[in-house]
């Protein structure tokens, strides 16, 4: 089975999975198909793309209808996913010594998109059971609430599988690695992207879908807006202002003078030299970019780890925490203090040295 990419004749993008015959899964394409048609992110679409390919996999090589699995399939199915590729199509016995392919988080990831499938047959008319969420009609507008809903106020849910996952920190990037990512960027374009990132602490998304009229030069401003975009981009959260560096203007007006000239077009990052000229990026588009830069910089790194060392940055300077949350986004300062609740063990022996615990470093 595979996933496989979706344009529609409206141009935007989905996502859909394919048997070994090259038919449609007919019950994922109708779940994909309805994320889509209620505005997920194309990124999110994608992934329970390949969560559910995982899925009817197993179901295909285990001889399971979907519609008519046990909630002991499903610990046979958490067990398979932690198996290596070669040992899950049947080929070798793994030893106990070899650790699990997919994490817990990743496991729990693909058990979450597995959930939401079949809650949207149940809802659907589907019998699928007693499975990962136990639903019931109710109320006099037919209504969905929770079995044993009566016990408790609101919608509830529980999930009848889920691992015990360790939190994983968030992925930083030093400012060496930056200058090192930076200094492997060819173009103008790229460079300013990649700084847009770094000093913003933006979304891809909100990056992408970034007009000429969202940066103010005058105030040194660059405003995140919501608003439908050709190019698939989603803001997640609302709008903001984000203050910039006189440095990070320049970049943006280097570029529209040495590589954007004349085009007519209100998007920031564009194609200038292949495809359709003038037609914003998408998402795949950085996909590219990050897969070569990371092959000249010997950085592995991701746009999301920009983001996440723009954060960790400024809490390590002392800025405070709801400054953080409005400068990233988030809904909550819930989100930002949890998120970033983490030190580095560097951070931790400047603490103690600087209240006389540690004997600070002889000069």
């Amino acid at each position: 089975m595979l996933v496989q990419r979706v344009v529609m004749p409206d141009d935007a993008e989905s996502w859909t999975v394919l048997d070994d015959s090259y038919d449609v899964v007919e019950p994922v394409e109708q779940f994909l198909a309805h994320q889509a048609v209620i505005e997920r992110s194309p990124q999110t679409v994608r992934s329970y793309a390949f969560d559910l390919r995982d899925f009817f996999w197993f179901l295909h090589r285990h001889k399971r209808n979907w519609s008519a699995v046990t909630l002991e399939d499903f610990g046979h199915f958490v067990g398979w996913l932690g198996l290596p590729p070669d040992a899950r199509n049947g080929f070798v016995v793994t030893l106990p010594s070899v650790g699990p392919h997919c994490s817990e988080s990743t496991i729990n990831r693909k058990l979450s998109a597995v959930a939401m499938f079949y809650e949207f047959h149940m809802r659907h008319g589907v019998d699928c059971g007693a499975l990962l969420t136990v639903l019931r009609p109710g109320g006099a507008r037919g209504r969905w609430r929770p079995f044993l809903a009566h016990l408790g106020s609101g919608r509830q849910r529980y999930k009848a599988i889920k691992l015990r996952a360790p939190r994983q920190l968030p992925k930083t990037l030093t400012s060496d690695q930056i200058k090192t990512i930076l200094g492997c960027c060819e173009r103008l374009r790229d460079k300013f992207l990649i700084t847009l990132l770094a000093q913003t602490g933006m979304r891809i998304g909100e990056a992408l879908g970034l007009r000429h009229d969202d940066v103010d030069p005058a105030h040194s401003l660059i405003r995140v807006r919501s608003r439908l975009n050709d190019n698939g981009a989603r803001v997640k959260n609302g709008e903001r202002e984000i203050p910039v560096s006189a440095t990070l203007i320049r970049l943006y007006t280097d570029y529209l003078v040495d590589e954007y000239g004349d085009l007519d077009c209100d998007f920031v990052f564009v194609n200038l030299w292949s495809g359709l000229v003038g037609r914003p990026w998408r998402y795949w588009n950085v996909t590219d970019l990050v897969a070569r830069v990371r092959e000249r910089s010997g950085v592995r790194f991701t746009v999301h780890m920009l983001r996440h060392s723009y954060a960790t940055e400024l809490l390590r300077r002392k800025v405070p925490a709801e400054v953080v949350q409005k400068l990233l986004g988030h809904a909550s300062i819930t989100t930002t203090t949890q998120t970033y609740a983490h030190l580095e063990i560097e951070d931790i022996r400047r603490a103690l040295q600087a209240v006389g615990w540690l004997p600070s470093p002889e000069v």
